[in-house]
């Protein structure tokens, strides 16, 4: 479904991402992990449209998409939630989540996904019509998760979904993930929580300086020494 090729990004003269290579199948959950400074929300942001790549390719579906419009990435099929969710606090739950489908196809089919988003999350049925704003961290979380829903997508990319949430509402957020991934949607996840990202994800990537320096089976990096001890931190 996706395939990243020799991925090079530059902040200014700044290199930031050097020749990152990876893939996500289709009906796959691929998490992205390692230190901060790694790269992981550059080549997230990428791969979503937001930033540009210097050298390399991006296919999406047997399509080139490397140089598409920034918009258009969206109506190809991928959503992303942002690191700190990027909601309009002052706008409505509803109109918050309205915004996610304003692609032609996403349109048609709003009413239908607005109630899969609901069965997903039913703590937001009743704040549709409360502020985002006034909602807790969590709650916040599952709008911006349902956002990206209401697109349709057929891959989903999360940027650290559980950045400053409390336990119980990690948990949470997890579990919807996996219920996202189960309904067909493949799934990038660029992830703090390494144990509860590895144990989701079927493969892992490990990012350091921009450059992937790991990969394979999340349940077999998980019990390499090497790697827990010097980039994941266990």
């Amino acid at each position: 479904m996706l395939e990243v090729t020799g991925l090079k990004v530059n902040y200014g003269a700044a290199p930031a991402l050097w020749g990152v290579t990876l893939s996500v199948h289709a009906g796959e959950l691929v998490c992205v992990v390692g230190p901060n400074g790694a790269g992981k929300t550059t080549l997230i942001n990428t791969i979503a449209g937001m930033l540009r790549a210097r050298e390399g390719s991006l296919q999406f579906d047997g399509h080139d998409i490397t140089g598409l419009a920034s918009h258009k990435f969206c109506e190809a099929g991928i959503a992303i939630v942002p690191e700190g969710r990027r909601l309009f606090t002052t706008m409505t739950v509803l109109e918050n989540l309205e915004l996610g489908s304003y692609t032609a196809r996403a349109r048609g089919l709003r009413r239908d996904t607005l109630q899969e988003v609901l069965a997903l999350f039913p703590a937001l049925v009743g704040k549709l019509h409360d502020p985002a704003g006034s909602l807790s961290g969590g709650q916040q979380q599952m709008v911006a998760i349902g956002r990206a829903m209401m697109a349709r997508p057929s891959l989903l990319l999360l940027d650290e979904p559980s950045l400053g949430l409390a336990p119980l509402v990690v948990h949470e957020m997890f579990r919807a993930i996996r219920a996202i991934n189960a309904q067909g949607a493949s799934v990038l996840l660029v992830e703090q929580n390494v144990a509860m990202a590895m144990e989701l994800a079927e493969r892992a990537y490990v990012m350091e300086e921009g450059r992937i320096v790991a990969q394979g089976l999340a349940s077999e990096l998980m019990n390499r020494t090497e790697i827990r001890k010097a980039y994941l931190g266990l």
